[in-house]
This record gives C-alpha cells, sequence and structure tokens, in this order.
C-alpha cells in the first residue's frame, strides 16, 4: 500500500471552503426533497419507497462529499457500502456542520474588514494606548475562538467522514504499522523465551548427561577385570543413546529438518509418533503439484514455508502440552486448508484450564500473528482443551 500524503494547508482551507458550498447543496436537497415527499414519507405504505428515493439522491451528495475529502484532504477511502440510514444521518450532519462552519467563516472574514478599517483609523485619528489595548486584546481573543472554531468543525468533519465510509487509508496505514510494531516486538520476545528454553534444556538434560557418559567412559578404562569395563562400556553405550534422543529432541524443537525434506505431513507425523499420549491426525492439505483449487476458484500453490513452519510448531506446542500437563488421554489434530487459509485445530481430552498467557501459548501467538494469522485457546476447567490456528497461505 502506497503512503499517502498529507493535504498542504492552503489546499485544505480551500477544501473548508468548498465543504461550506456543498452544506448549502445539502440544505437545499433536503428542503426539496423533504418538501416533495413529506407526504409520502408520513404514510406507512409508501413510507420505505420514499426513503429509498431520498436516499438516492442523498448518496450523490454524498459520493461529492467523499471526492471533497479525497482531492482536498487526501483522504482516500476503500470501497465501503453505507446504508440508507447511513447516508442520510452523515448527509444531514455534514450539512449541520458545514453551514455552521460556513456562519463561522463569515465572522472571520467579517472581523478581518473591521481589523482593516480599525487600522485605517488609527493612522487618521489619535487612539489613547488604553484604547488600542483593548481593541487589540478583544480581536486577539476573537479570533482565537474562530480559529478554534474551524479547527474543530474540521476534526468534525473528518469524524463523520470515518463513521461513513470507514478508516481512511491513511488510518489503515498507521493501525497496520502498530500491529507490524507489535508483533515484531512479540516475536522478538517469543525467541528470546524460546533461546532460553533450548539453553536450559542443553543445559539441564544433554549436558548433565554428557557428563555423565564422560564420567562412565573414565571409570571403564580405570576398571581393573574386563568384566567391570564391559558393564561400564555397556552402561555408557546406553547412556550414549539416551544423549542422541534428547538431542534429537531439542534439535526437532529448534527447527524440524523434516519440514525441508519430507514436508508437514510427515513432520506432523514425527510429533504424532513421539507423543507419549495417542494422537489422531486429520490431514486435507493437498500438495505437490500447485494445481489445488482456491476458494474463489483461482489455482492455490502449496504451503509457504513459514506458514509449515507455524502450523508445526503449533501442533508440536500443543500435542507437548497435552501430554506433559494436562493428563490427557487422548489428542485430535485436524489441519485443513479452504482457499487461502490453513485451519489448524488441537484438541484433547485432558483437565483443561490452560493459562492463554502463558510463555508457550504466547510464544505462538506471536508466531502466528507475525503472518497475519490468529490464535484462540479454549480451556475451560475440566477441559477439553482446543486451540485453533488461522494462518493465511497467500
Amino acid at each position: 500500500m502506497k503512503q499517502p500524503v498529507a493535504a498542504p494547508f492552503v489546499l485544505r482551507v480551500a477544501g473548508v471552503l468548498v465543504g461550506c458550498l456543498t452544506a448549502v447543496l445539502g440544505l437545499l436537497y433536503f428542503a426539496v426533497a423533504g418538501t416533495a415527499l413529506g407526504a409520502f414519507l408520513l404514510w406507512p405504505r409508501t413510507r420505505r419507497r420514499a426513503h429509498a428515493l431520498l436516499a438516492t439522491g442523498a448518496r450523490r451528495l454524498t459520493a461529492l462529499e467523499r471526492r471533497r475529502r479525497s482531492v482536498f484532504f487526501r483522504d482516500g477511502f476503500p470501497e465501503h457500502r453505507a446504508t440508507d440510514r447511513q447516508i442520510l444521518r452523515y448527509l444531514a450532519a455534514r450539512t449541520c456542520s458545514g453551514l455552521l462552519c460556513a456562519v463561522v467563516v463569515a465572522l472571520v472574514d467579517f472581523g478581518a474588514v473591521l481589523a482593516a478599517v480599525f487600522a485605517v483609523s488609527v493612522t487618521r485619528s489619535s487612539l489613547t494606548w488604553v484604547d488600542l489595548l483593548s481593541q487589540l486584546v478583544l480581536g486577539g481573543t476573537l479570533l482565537f475562538l474562530a480559529v478554534q472554531g474551524l479547527r474543530a468543525l474540521t476534526e468534525q468533519d473528518a469524524r463523520l467522514a470515518r463513521e461513513c465510509f470507514g478508516p481512511s487509508e491513511r488510518e489503515l496505514l498507521r493501525r497496520r504499522i502498530d500491529e507490524l510494531a507489535t508483533s515484531r516486538a512479540a516475536v522478538v520476545h517469543a525467541v528470546d523465551v524460546e533461546r532460553r528454553r533450548v539453553e536450559r534444556d542443553l543445559h539441564d538434560g544433554v549436558q548433565q548427561r554428557l557428563v555423565a557418559l564422560a564420567m562412565l567412559l573414565g571409570r571403564a578404562r580405570r576398571g581393573r577385570t574386563p568384566e567391570r569395563a564391559d558393564a561400564l562400556l555397556e552402561q555408557a553405550h546406553r547412556e550414549a543413546q539416551e544423549v542422541l534422543t534428547e538431542l534429537r529432541e531439542v534439535a526437532w524443537r529448534v527447527y524440524p529438518t523434516a519440514l525441508d525434506s519430507l514436508g508437514l505431513r510427515e513432520a506432523l507425523g514425527g510429533v504424532s509418533e513421539r507423543c507419549a499420549v495417542p494422537v489422531r491426525m486429520e490431514y486435507d492439505v493437498p500438495e505437490g503439484d500447485g494445481r489445488v483449487r482456491g476458494a474463489a476458484g483461482g489455482r492455490a500453490g502449496p504451503l509457504p514455508a513459514a506458514v509449515e513452519t507455524a502450523a508445526y510448531f503449533v501442533v508440536s506446542e500443543a500435542v507437548t502440552n497435552a501430554a506433559k500437563h494436562a493428563c490427557a488421554d487422548e489428542v485430535f489434530v485436524r489441519v485443513r486448508r479452504a482457499g487461502d487459509r490453513l485451519t489448524v485445530v488441537v484438541r484433547d481430552t485432558g483437565v483443561g484450564g490452560a493459562d492463554p498467557g502463558g510463555s508457550g501459548l504466547t510464544g505462538l501467538r506471536s508466531r502466528v500473528a507475525a503472518l497475519d494469522g490468529t490464535l484462540d485457546v479454549d480451556s475451560p476447567l475440566g477441559g477439553p482443551t482446543t486451540i485453533t490456528a488461522e494462518l493465511p497461505c497467500a
């Protein structure tokens, strides 16, 4: 989206003056149309038809107001279909605001004329400094009030336009920048938390096992009998296998290489195999040729790598939490693609009560939000816990 440029001050002043003229048009329209359709608006049988006719003409004047905001204030509005009631309410409020603005502008012009007359009279006659100071204070106060009134009416004009036409492109861009800044900070925090967790797993798990393995090998070297040395070597061999298994688990939590080599389906199958509780998997994502038809009838390509990674971590984290903390007997996983959106649902039969603000779920929410997706956690006490992630694939 191209960033809108703010309109210059002179152009905005011209927009205010043009708004005064369009307010007069709105007043004339309501006067003429109200007179012509007044009886039909009061009669119940013709009220709906007369209301529709009144709104039809109001839409044309509203389109003129929208064009004025676009030309003089650089407020581009996306397509937004307002109802007839919204159109009539906007035009009525805009007409009143514009007429009041015209009155204020007229008072400012009248004040400017009086200021010019006063300046001429000062040069031609002698005034005391008290009279001069009082006139300056009074004129400055009135000018300040008039300027503040114009500013308030201009802001009200913009507010009325937003209520009728929706947020402008500038406001949408500002919201998008705020969302990206928030998601970026959340992703950085989630990565930091994940890095600390990996470091803790390596320190408390893999490192301790390696120390134990080194001690076993050292004892085997110092063994006085072959039988004792063989027993220690066998124990060290088992310890080495357990270290490799735990190291593989840590590596999969960092990034599953199966995503690159085998794809999302096989990677999720690995999660099911490593889980301590039964996992039922329902996978409905066409893959391979990139000729999958989307919801709108177009061609939908394969899943982006970032979407596959996010979906994998959602399933992995949810299944791990269900096995470790929820005391679940079974976990159900459904991954389905509909058009340009991938839906991931993980439901377990555990005790529920999962904290959506916990570090694990917060990290998942940040990872999903970075892709403009949403993550919803429903975990009442007593269960079941349902985690739903919506990921855009476009």
